[in-house]
C-alpha cells in the first residue's frame, strides 16, 4: 500500500516509523515532513491548508490510505474533503472534530450526557466575563475556545492574571474570539487517555502523563509538552472501566445522536481524583508528545488497525502491548514557548543511531546541505523504554548529551511524580 502522512511534528515521525515496520507499507510518503522523517520516507513540501494541492498529489501518487496527524487539518474539514474525493483516510470528520475544535462544543455535550467535568460558564464579551471575575474566589481555569496549539488554557491564582487571560483570548491571541470559557479548578492527577475507533467500535489505546509547563517542577509558561509517560501511573482497571462508561461512552453516543461517527485517535485529558474521573478537554489525534511515548510500546501492527478503522472492522482486532514503561524527553530551542531562534545546526544528531530501547523522533527540523536544522520550538524528542521510569529518563537524557547542541534545553526531571514515589 502507498500510505501518506499529514503532518511534520515528533508524533508523524513516530507515526511513520511505526507505519515503515508494516509489511503492508510499500511507499511512505509525509506531507510535509521533517528532518527525519525524511530518513524513511519522501517528504513532499505542500501546505496542509491548500486541500487541493493535497488531493492532487494523492490522485497523482495513487496513494492508498491518507493519515492525518495534527489537529488543524481535521479541524478544518480534511477528511470530509478527501472523502468527498473518494479518497480513504484515518481521522475524524469536521463535526466529530469540534470535540476538540470547540471546547464549549464539548462541555455543552458533558453538561448533556452527564459527562464528569469541572463546572463552567460560558461568556460572550470581554466586559461581562471581567465583571464576573470580580466576584468569584481563586483559582480558576479560563480557556480560548478554539485550537491554540496547547497554548490556550490559563490556570488563574488571582484576579489580575484572570483579566490579563481574558484581555489576551478577546484580542485574538489564538485568533478571533467572541466567547470564552471560564472553569472551577479541579485539583487532583493529571492523565492522558486514548482510544482507537472505527465508527462503531472502539479499543482502549494506552495511557500516558504529559508535562506541559516549561520548567522543571512544573512551573512557568504552558507549552506544547514538554515530555510524557507511559504508562500513567494511576491507571487501575477499575479507573479504566469508570473513564469508558462515564466519559468516553456517552461522548461517543452524543455523535452518534446526532448521526455522526467518530473514526480515528480520541485522547481523552482527564483529571483524577480520589479514582474518579473529569474530563477537562478532548483531543482528536494522538498527543505530541505522547504518541511518541506510546507507540513505541505497541506491538501490534498499526497500519493494519488504522485499515480495519477505516473499513469498520476493529471490533475483531486485539492490541498487544509491551509490558515496559516509556519516557519521552522534549529538546527544545532557547527561548521557547516564547521567542526563539531557527536555522541554528544541530552537529551531532546523525551519530546517534536510535535503538531498540532508545529512539529519536524529529519535530521541528529540517535538511540543509545535508546538516539537520532547527526550525521550530520543540525540536527532537528522546525517548527510552526500560522497565524503570528512572533508567528510562536517564537514558533519554544521556542520548540528549551526547549532541552537546548548545542553543537547546530539556527539563531534567520529566515522570518526576511517579519516579520520586
Amino acid at each position: 500500500m502507498k500510505i501518506a502522512i499529514l503532518g511534520n511534528g515528533g508524533r508523524e515521525h513516530s507515526i511513520a516509523k511505526q507505519i515503515r515496520k508494516s509489511k503492508k507499507c510499500t511507499e511512505l510518503y509525509c506531507i510535509p515532513g521533517n528532518g527525519g522523517t525524511s530518513n524513511i520516507a519522501k517528504n513532499v513540501d505542500i501546505n496542509l491548508e491548500k486541500f487541493q494541492e493535497i488531493y492532487k498529489f494523492v490522485k497523482e501518487k495513487k496513494i492508498n490510505l491518507v493519515i492525518v496527524g495534527p489537529e488543524k487539518p481535521l479541524v478544518d474539514g480534511i477528511v470530509d474533503y478527501l472523502e468527498k474525493k473518494r479518497v480513504k483516510v484515518f481521522g475524524p470528520n469536521k463535526f466529530a472534530s469540534k470535540l476538540e475544535g470547540s471546547k464549549i462544543f464539548t462541555k455543552k455535550i458533558c453538561k448533556k450526557y452527564k459527562i464528569p467535568t469541572a463546572n463552567f460558564g460560558i461568556f460572550y464579551n470581554k466586559q461581562k466575563t471581567l465583571n464576573f471575575l470580580k466576584k468569584i474566589s481563586f483559582p480558576i481555569v479560563i480557556k480560548a475556545d478554539g485550537l491554540a496549539s496547547g497554548k490556550g488554557v490559563y490556570i488563574c491564582e488571582n484576579l489580575n492574571t484572570s483579566i490579563k487571560a481574558t484581555k489576551e483570548i478577546f484580542n485574538g491571541k489564538f485568533g478571533r474570539a467572541d466567547k470564552i470559557l471560564v472553569e472551577e479548578f479541579l485539583d487532583g492527577e493529571e492523565m492522558s487517555f486514548f482510544i482507537i475507533s472505527d465508527g462503531k467500535n472502539y479499543k482502549f489505546f494506552n495511557t500516558a502523563q504529559d508535562h506541559k509547563r516549561v520548567g522543571v517542577g512544573d512551573k512557568g509558561l504552558n507549552t506544547g509538552g514538554m515530555g510524557a509517560y507511559s504508562p500513567s501511573g494511576i491507571i487501575n482497571l477499575n479507573l479504566k472501566n469508570k473513564i469508558l462508561k462515564k466519559i468516553i461512552e456517552p461522548t461517543l453516543k452524543a455523535l452518534k445522536d446526532k448521526n455522526k461517527k467518530f473514526v480515528g485517535f480520541l485522547y481523552a485529558g482527564l483529571m483524577i481524583k480520589d479514582n474518579e474521573p473529569y474530563l477537562i478537554e478532548y483531543n482528536v489525534r494522538m498527543g505530541d508528545p505522547e504518541c511518541q511515548t506510546i507507540l513505541p510500546l505497541l506491538k501490534s501492527d498499526l497500519l493494519d488497525l488504522i485499515i480495519s478503522c477505516c473499513k469498520s472492522k476493529l471490533k475483531n482486532k486485539k492490541i498487544d502491548w509491551e509490558n515496559k514503561k516509556s519516557l519521552c524527553v522534549v529538546l527544545c530551542s532557547n527561548g521557547y514557548p516564547s521567542n526563539f531562534k531557527k536555522n541554528s545546526k544541530i552537529c551531532k544528531i546523525d551519530k546517534l543511531k536510535s535503538r531498540n530501547n532508545t529512539l529519536v523522533f524529529h519535530a521541528g527540523t529540517r535538511i540543509k546541505d545535508n546538516i539537520v536544522i532547527s526550525n521550530g520550538g520543540r525540536v527532537l524528542n528522546f525517548v527510552s523504554i526500560s522497565n524503570k521510569f528512572i533508567d528510562a529518563r536517564k537514558n533519554a537524557i544521556k542520548f540528549i548529551k551526547k549532541i552537546n547542541w548548545k542553543n537547546g534545553y530539556y527539563r531534567s526531571d520529566i515522570g518526576y511524580k511517579i519516579i520520586n514515589k
